[in-house]
C-alpha cells in the first residue's frame, strides 16, 4: 500500500516537473503579417526580459493597428559609412495609443544578454543608449559590428537583440530588396497585423 502510494506521488511530482519546465521554457512566439508575407519571430524573454516586455507591450497595445517596415539598409545605400551592415526596419503604428506612455527602456547589451545579431536576429533601433522605444530591425546576415563593443555606432554599446526569425526570411529579403531612395523605402511595407 505504502509502495503504490509513493509511486502516485513521485509519479505526480514528475508530472508536475515536466510540466513546470515546458511552461516556463517556452518561447515567446510573434508573427507579423505583412504584404509580402508572413513572419514569424521566437523572443529569447529570458536573456532579453526587459526588451521583450517592451516589444510585447506594444505588440499588444496596437499590435492589431500594425505599423510598416520603412528602411531598408544596404551594401549599397550606406557610401557615408566605413562599416556597413544588411538590415530592415519597422515600427508600430501608434495611432490609437497616448504617446505619454511611450518610456525608453535600459539597453539589454549583447554582452550581457548573449545574443548575437545573426542572420535574421531582431533587435531594437536606438538613438543614444537607454533610448529604445518602438522601433526595431532585422539582420540580414550576420552584423558583428551591432554587438556590444562593434564599431557601428560610435559610442560602442550595441543594440538590444531580443530574437530571431524563425520562418519568414524570404519576406525580409523581399522587403530589403523593395524599391528605394537612399534607405528609405518608396513604399513602406504595410504591417497588417502583429500578434502573439
Amino acid at each position: 500500500m505504502k509502495k503504490s502510494f509513493l509511486k502516485r506521488e513521485l509519479l505526480v511530482i514528475l508530472i508536475l516537473i515536466i510540466w513546470h519546465l515546458n511552461v516556463f521554457s517556452q518561447k515567446q512566439t510573434v508573427r507579423i503579417e505583412t504584404s509580402k508575407g508572413l513572419i514569424v519571430i521566437d523572443l529569447y524573454e529570458k536573456k532579453a526580459p526587459l526588451t521583450v516586455r517592451n516589444f510585447l507591450l506594444y505588440v499588444d497595445k496596437v499590435g492589431e493597428e500594425g505599423g510598416s517596415f520603412y528602411r531598408t539598409v544596404t551594401m549599397e545605400n550606406q557610401a557615408d559609412k566605413k562599416v556597413k551592415i544588411e538590415v530592415v526596419q519597422g515600427g508600430f503604428e501608434l495611432g490609437n495609443i497616448d504617446t505619454s506612455l511611450i518610456k525608453p527602456i535600459p539597453l539589454e547589451r549583447t554582452n550581457f544578454t548573449g545574443i548575437k545579431h545573426k542572420n535574421g536576429t531582431i533587435s531594437m533601433a536606438r538613438d543614444i543608449p537607454d533610448s529604445g522605444t518602438t522601433e526595431f530591425f532585422i539582420c540580414i546576415g550576420d552584423q558583428p559590428s551591432l554587438d556590444f563593443g562593434g564599431a557601428r555606432n560610435p559610442d560602442g554599446q550595441g543594440f538590444a537583440a531580443f530574437g530571431k526569425v524563425k520562418r519568414g526570411m524570404k519576406v525580409v529579403r523581399e522587403i530589403q530588396n523593395s524599391p528605394s531612395k537612399d534607405q528609405s523605402l518608396n513604399s513602406p511595407i504595410k504591417i497588417i497585423r502583429i500578434y502573439r
